[in-house]
């Protein structure tokens, strides 16, 4: 039931095989074979024609003696033996004995939020998991910066704001949440506040260079040139080789132009 990444002679585990344990653990204590677990499973991989489905995926529910399962994006469960779904009016005549035996945790919202990043068809899923996520623990720093990322992606600028803000609040010392933060107000045209974030970002993050890059795009704005001058040269000191590199240097070569001294004034000559 766990099928570890495996890569030059090693296994490699990741969390959802620390959940398809963890549910296993649960069923093995109240005398559900693993075998069972692997037949219901394969039954539901057939069924629906997916391949590999792990534990993490799926909600496995006890069910008259038996087990049920809830497939991925299903809201009812199913019966992998009799090859049925289970209606609710059928549950509700069996009140005590459909009990969900492994809940979806914050670190399971979690993980499947990360997932969902990567393809943007399913941002809106990864934001409604972080949502949810921040609902059972709203002291979660890493879920509001999560949330303000992909809702930033999504084009919900200000629902983004509203995320980073959360995050700033409940840990100012968190360099990632304060260059989220400058970079939106950035963008939203709020330069000095956005300055302000973006400092404190470097300062917690000296060595990262999209910080000094998008303080010296706000400086710049602001009509600081020297600080931007000295912010272009900081990027390109820890990342010369960066994708802003050449920018970098475009906007550093524009200052040096515009810094050159004009030809002095001539005295004036007796006739």
């Amino acid at each position: 039931m766990v099928r570890p990444y495996a890569r030059w002679g090693e296994r490699f585990y990741g969390f959802g095989d620390l959940v398809a344990l963890r549910t296993l653990q649960r069923l093995t204590a109240r005398h559900i074979p693993a075998r069972r677990v692997r037949t219901a499973v394969a039954s539901i991989e057939q069924e629906f024609g997916s391949t590999e489905l792990t534990l993490n995926e799926l909600t496995l529910v006890d069910y008259r003696g038996g087990l049920a399962v809830v497939p991925p994006g299903a809201s009812a469960p199913f019966d992998p033996l009799t090859r049925q779904w289970l209606l609710g009016f059928e549950v509700g005549a069996a009140a005590g004995e459909l009990r969900p035996m492994a809940p979806h945790t914050p670190e399971d919202l979690f993980q499947r939020a990360l997932e969902c990043e990567g393809d943007p068809e399913t941002l809106p899923e990864a934001a409604a998991n972080y949502r949810r996520v921040i609902e059972a623990k709203p002291n979660w720093v890493e879920a509001h910066i999560n949330l303000g990322v992909a809702l930033y992606q999504m084009g919900c600028v200000a629902d983004a704001k509203s995320a980073f803000e959360a995050a700033v609040r409940l840990d100012p010392e968190n360099g990632i949440s304060r260059y989220n933060l400058g970079c939106v107000l950035e963008e939203q045209g709020m330069i000095d506040e956005a300055v302000e974030h973006l400092r404190e970002a470097a300062s917690l993050m000296p060595s990262h260079p999209d910080v000094h890059f998008n303080l010296a795009l706000a400086y710049d704005k602001r009509g600081e040139h020297k600080l931007a001058r000295e912010e272009w040269t900081a990027y390109l000191r820890y990342a010369p080789n960066g994708p802003w590199a050449e920018e970098a240097r475009r906007r550093l070569r524009r200052y040096l132009r515009s810094s050159k001294p004009s030809a002095p004034i001539p005295f004036p000559r007796k006739a």
